[in-house]
């Protein structure tokens, strides 16, 4: 804070990461020091770890009080993984059944031979 005019009225007068203010002027001409939150990081893909669109960046203590809808994305994994990866488990799994069958149609193949 470099504004001589403007003093803490909180905690302490260190100059901290959440001990900031921001110098506001009232209506009435006064400068006032508003304190200034913390910019949040928001949630990330627990795979890939790039951060998920269309979910709020707020404090892990604030999605407490919001709505099921602003904190998750409708799709399956809707609030722990992006799209992209999601998209790959998907067709991982895919890949693992119908090799499991093609495995099974070799074994009855190798039966009938026999």
């Amino acid at each position: 804070m470099k504004d001589v005019r403007v003093t803490f009225s909180r905690r302490h007068a260190y100059a901290t990461k959440s001990n900031v203010l921001k110098v506001v002027k009232t209506p009435g001409g006064r400068l006032v020091g508003a304190y200034r939150s913390k910019k949040r990081q928001g949630p990330k893909c627990g795979d890939c770890g790039t951060p998920l669109p269309g979910i709020k960046h707020l404090s892990s203590f604030a999605y407490k009080n919001t709505h099921k809808r602003e904190r998750t994305v409708s799709r399956a994994y809707g609030g722990s993984r992006c799209a992209k990866c999601v998209r790959q488990r998907v067709v991982r799994a895919f890949l693992i059944e119908e090799q499991k069958i093609v495995k099974q149609m070799m074994i009855e193949k190798q039966k009938k031979t026999k």
